[in-house]
């Protein structure tokens, strides 16, 4: 049975996804190159954890899995997590950019988790 195509919020949510991924992966590199607090091993694993749980919720939504809504729930607490480890770093401009990027991301997947249950 085919699936529906993409919700306009749902491409957005996809496109968000995608984005906070890349950016994590980005940042967490930046952080490895700073070294001191940028580097721990805790900031590090919530970049890491985020890039992650954001291309497979872009992932899951393409493929208009059931299990999307769970994903992206999931998905917006790891991205809640990784913006307030970066804004500890409120002097860094790669970090506050990470920081909003995150939280544009959370922000869509809580929709997209709503809007699957």
């Amino acid at each position: 049975m085919p699936h529906a195509a993409p919700t306009s919020e749902m491409t957005r949510c996809i496109d968000d996804c995608l984005e906070c991924a890349r950016t994590c992966l980005e940042t967490a590199r930046h952080c490895l190159e700073m070294g001191g607090e940028h580097a721990a091993a805790a900031h590090i694993t919530a970049l890491l954890d985020c890039a992650e749980i954001c291309q497979t919720s872009a992932n899951f939504m393409s493929r208009g899995s059931d299990l999307s809504g769970t994903v992206c729930g999931a998905c917006a607490e790891a991205c809640i997590r990784c913006a307030e480890a970066c804004e500890r770093f409120p002097d860094d401009d790669v970090m506050r950019r990470c920081a909003e990027i995150c939280r544009r991301c959370a922000e869509s997947c809580r929709q997209m988790a709503g809007a699957a249950a």
